[in-house]
């Protein structure tokens, strides 16, 4: 096997003596019982979760590039059996807090469970980065830094703490190496009436400056960068906001910023933090839990529980591009959703003494092949159940990319759920180059955004 000689020269050649996370004996796993990414090679003992092949690089017949729609390769897949409130108890096991909340309160809910396919690819380069860090990269600070020479790849595919979890969900690999576009990013709220109001439609762009090492210019310390543009509501149309996130976010924190045309000037914005809501969002979610997590990780423990087996939503192409009858009074059509069983890395996160948060507990489920799609739940101050998020992508084929960011958000508190990301109407783009440093200037972002 061409792959496993070839990641067996690369840690046969690493330093014994480098601070790392494991050793290279620990390393030497990737290659032969691991995949580059640190994911179990082989299949589960019955089968259900098939062996790691390299993932899905042929794109099906039908497809046509350059749309900003990636055709379903699994469109043909009969789901193998459902869950519903009636026959929970024998599937509770693969179940995270909230899908199980979700069933209990719906008795029309249910959950089509698929033959997984484990079809997350990745370029050469992101794989043979990803098995330079086993040995080399580390955290810093109390694992609330990592290093610059982590760039590149994966930072941590054999992972030994939780922190070391949540930055490989942080730094993944999820927008190819020049970033990604869509024209038409829509946020859907739905109150415990049943009403669906569209809280955002905006214009995105993301990249992740960690994978940019040969992109002149780029500061080494900056690891993602986000802005967006409303167009609705019509009341807030033309305000821009956007992120940066830095690898030593207590040495450089977060740099967020926003522009309002009746102002019309930026403002630095370090409200874009921790449990404030996010207003594009209907203050569904927090800013530290867009995708999950997101900032820096100073207010909670979190402990690394180990791999388990659950259900979780994955190669999500019909919720994405082919779903339009997406809403139900109080949770997602299920007819949307595909759910897959894939191991996933558990992390408990406990609120530390003395900080504050709406949060007092929070768990995640975290695919071991993308560190992207999977679960999480919130509990309150009081121990209750408060929030959850279903995470699904889709594998962008013709560009080795696990592409995941339309969620379902259910707000067991007020009783309500959203879908956040959707670009059914827009599509999706991966960019081919780099944009300047200069382009990317929160100045030259409103100039240039404005007028359109």
């Amino acid at each position: 096997m061409k792959l496993k000689i070839a990641i067996g020269l690369l840690v046969g050649g690493l330093s014994a003596t480098s601070l790392a996370a494991v050793s290279p004996d620990e390393a030497s796993a990737i290659g032969d019982t691991l995949t580059p990414l640190g994911a179990i090679q082989a299949a589960n003992a019955d089968g259900s979760i098939p062996a790691y092949e390299g993932g899905l690089r042929t794109a099906p017949p039908g497809f046509e590039p350059g749309t900003g729609f990636w055709k379903d390769p699994y469109a043909a897949d009969k789901p193998l059996y459902r869950i519903t409130a009636a026959n929970l108890s024998e599937h509770e096991h693969l179940l995270s807090a909230g899908q199980i909340e979700v069933l209990k309160r719906n008795p029309d809910y249910y959950m089509d469970i698929y033959p997984s396919h484990r079809s997350a690819a990745y370029p050469q380069e992101v794989l043979d980065a990803t098995v330079r860090n086993a040995t080399t990269c580390h955290t810093l600070k109390d694992g609330l830094a990592i290093e610059p020479n982590c760039r590149g790849g994966l930072p941590f595919p054999i992972p030994q703490t939780g922190n070391e979890v949540i930055w490989n969900l942080l730094v993944r690999y999820n927008d190819g190496k020049f970033g990604t576009t869509t024209s038409s990013s829509n946020t859907w709220v739905v109150d415990r009436n049943g009403s669906v109001t569209q809280s955002a439609n905006q214009a995105t762009f993301v990249e992740r400056p960690y994978y940019q090492t040969d992109v002149p210019g780029r500061p080494e310390d900056l690891f993602y960068r986000v802005y967006s543009l409303t167009k609705q509501p019509a009341r807030k149309a033309g305000e821009l906001t956007g992120l940066m996130d830095f690898i030593d976010p207590t040495d450089k924190p977060r740099r967020a910023w926003s522009y309002t045309p009746g102002q019309r000037r930026i403002k630095l914005a370090p409200e874009f933090n921790y449990d404030t809501p996010v207003g594009s969002m209907g203050g569904l979610e927090l800013f530290d839990e867009l995708f999950m997590f997101s900032g820096v990780q100073d207010r909670f423990d979190f402990k690394l529980v180990g791999r388990k087996e659950m259900l979780i939503p994955y190669n999500t192409y019909k919720f994405y591009f082919d779903c339009e009858d997406q809403f139900r009074t109080s949770h997602v059509n299920p007819e949307c959703e595909r759910w897959e069983l894939h191991r996933v890395w558990e992390v408990e996160a406990t609120l530390k003494p003395g900080m504050r948060h709406v949060y007092s507990k929070r768990t995640y489920y975290l695919d071991e092949d993308t560190y992207g799609a999977g679960l999480y739940d919130a509990w309150d101050q009081n121990g209750q159940l408060y929030r959850s998020m279903m995470l699904g992508g889709v594998q962008f084929y013709d560009h080795d990319i696990p592409y995941i960011v339309k969620h379902s958000m259910y707000d067991f508190n007020k009783g309500m759920y959203g879908i956040v990301n959707d670009g059914m109407d827009g599509g999706y783009q991966v960019l081919t180059e780099a944009r300047t440093e200069r382009e990317l200037n929160p100045e030259a972002i409103v100039m240039r955004e404005s007028q359109r």
